[in-house]
């Protein structure tokens, strides 16, 4: 028994069950994704077993996608849950066979209230089929177990047409990156999208500021102590003269020696410095850091004055990257 020969027969099998597809796609399709973009209700997603855990991932997908859907087990559903499916809403009845009992049992309901039902069976002249308002085919040749008959491929195909939905529905709203962010505000596109400088800066006690006439031993001691690695010359009014940093602090010291640390702060700085708006998403900011190979940014107000600093470690601990 070879494994890698056995596994790649499996990944075969269920590629060639999905490019099927192909071919199966016409304007029932089209009249499901229109069924389901027109309607005012939500996308019940149905099926037991393996179909019905392939149904809550369809489910997940049109939700986290802009299309409102929830999965519902069908024997539940007989129990009392149908209490949940409303005249405006649309079933989609997952069943390979397309004689599953569980779902067949609910075609009398749906029929009495009018609701929707498309099917997603490899069975086009089954009960479900039949019954069904659009049934869209996700027949294969063959399962990819030597038995034929542990749901592999055609889980597979019903999974991939429940993609081809939520994509060619996504499409058809004009869903846009930012729309998927506001559904994923914890994930990495998420912050990516919604984070802003604003709140990942430094600022107030914990924001290092320097006079222009202090000598650079306090300058030092400022950027120790406030651990940015940066500290901001500003004027009386707070306004923004420059900056001096860990680098100044290497580079001065190797061309002035001893007598650095005795130089006022304004003789060191680094004048206009790289800044960033408050408002502006923390993506940009790394952005200008990754341009200019810096590690910091000053942030400051419509005056000029110091707000706040933003460091790269505070961007990359929030997973943005």
């Amino acid at each position: 028994m070879n494994i890698i020969e056995i596994a790649k027969k499996v990944l075969k099998t269920e590629a060639a069950a999905v490019a099927g597809l192909i071919n199966k796609l016409n304007g029932d399709f089209e009249k499901a994704v229109d069924l389901i973009y027109e309607s005012h209700g939500r996308v019940i997603v149905t099926g037991m077993g393996k179909s019905g855990i392939v149904g809550k991932k369809i489910a997940a997908t049109l939700a986290s996608t802009g299309t409102p859907a929830f999965f519902l087990h069908p024997a539940e559903a007989c129990h009392g849950d149908l209490g949940m499916v409303t005249t405006s809403d649309v079933i989609i009845a997952i069943s390979n066979s397309g004689e599953t009992d569980e779902l067949v049992g609910l075609i009398p309901f749906l029929k009495r209230f009018d609701v929707s039902l498309i099917s997603m069976t490899g069975n086009l002249n089954s009960t479900l089929a039949r019954s069904a308002d659009i049934s869209l085919d996700v027949s294969v040749n063959e399962e990819a177990c030597p038995l034929g008959i542990v749901p592999t491929a055609s889980t597979t195909a019903a999974m991939a047409m429940g993609d081809a939905l939520a994509v060619a529905l996504l499409m058809k709203r004009g869903f846009k990156e930012e729309d998927f962010a506001l559904f994923h505000p914890s994930g990495s596109l998420g912050k990516k999208l919604f984070v802003k400088v604003s709140d990942l800066m430094h600022s107030g006690a914990s924001l290092p500021l320097t006079r222009p006439d202090v000598s650079m031993a306090a300058a030092v001691m400022e950027i120790s102590s406030k651990r940015l690695g940066i500290t901001i010359v500003v004027d009386k009014d707070h306004k923004i003269l420059g900056v001096i940093t860990d680098g100044d602090l290497r580079r001065g010291i190797e061309r002035w020696g001893k007598n650095f640390f005795d130089m006022p702060s304004v003789e060191v700085m680094t004048k206009n410095p790289r800044t960033v708006s408050g408002g502006e998403l923390a993506a940009k900011a790394l952005a200008i850091m990754e341009r200019y190979s810096i590690t910091s940014l000053v942030i400051p107000d419509e005056s000029g004055r110091a707000l706040g600093v933003i460091h790269l470690h505070d961007i990359l601990r929030q997973g943005i990257a």
